[in-house]
């Protein structure tokens, strides 16, 4: 190989596990497998009129579902799929479904994985448990399956997950023209990503946002999430070193 052509980095790299049907309990939420029998009624409840608002489905590749009893086939197929990997979420204390999220285009070669399908019914939506879902799946991959790269993506005209990702501590890397037809429309695909040596920063603001002293006694944020993973990134952080030492 010429010596002269710029390579990247050498890694002692050794592939990771996939993820399995897990639990991981938070403060506010708990990320579990799917359960179809007793999720579709709430689910369904939490993401359909009266209760529930139809614009979740507007960007998904699924929904709306003309039943609980129709939802509940799809969780059936959810509940037995290995990729995408679903789980509910369900808020703390009760255990009540509320949203669903899941792991995504795996591959444990690479070290890559994706957090997709993600909907949060309206009990959910803007709340601290919603945000510790994520914070929850993400250090999942990084901390227990040591992943280098935990993808989102999302339509380019979902202004709303495009939000959510850079609020989440996702970087923006560019879009995909025409990559997929969903419902019969084209659909430009938003490509963000967090990486290994990004996540220590990530992570530690994720942690402060949800530290109880972040929040008044009205439950109102005293510094915004973003904010937090801002200064987090502008401290000194060590490498983690997963790639280099396998």
């Amino acid at each position: 190989m010429p010596a002269d052509l710029p390579l990247g980095e050498e890694l002692d790299w050794k592939p990771v596990q996939r993820p399995a049907r897990t639990r991981l309990r938070g403060s506010h939420v708990l990320v579990r497998p799917v359960e179809p029998e007793t999720d579709a009624a709430p689910l369904f409840a939490v993401s359909h009129p009266p209760d529930g608002d139809p614009a979740i489905w507007t960007y998904l590749p699924d929904g709306p579902y003309e039943s609980a009893d129709h939802l509940r086939r799809m969780l059936g197929w959810a509940a037995r799929s290995d990729d995408p990997l679903y789980f509910t979420l369900a808020t703390l204390p009760d255990e009540r479904p509320a949203g669903v999220a899941s792991y995504l285009r795996i591959t444990p070669d690479y070290g890559v994985i994706e957090i997709g399908h993600i909907w949060f019914g309206t009990p959910l939506r803007r709340t601290r448990a919603a945000t510790e879902a994520i914070y929850l799946l993400a250090r999942h991959a990084f901390d227990d399956l040591h992943y280098r790269r935990l993808e989102w993506k999302c339509n380019a005209l979902n202004a709303a997950s495009r939000r959510a990702a850079e609020r989440l501590g996702f970087s923006f890397e560019g879009v995909f023209r025409q990559h997929m037809v969903i419902k019969g429309r084209n659909r430009d695909t938003a490509w963000y990503a967090i990486t290994d040596d990004e996540w220590p920063a990530v992570r530690r603001g994720f942690e402060e946002w949800l530290a109880r002293g972040n929040f008044d006694p009205h439950s109102r944020q005293r510094q915004s999430l973003g904010e937090l993973i801002r200064e987090a990134r502008r401290a000194p952080t060590k490498r983690s070193g997963r790639d280099r030492t396998g």
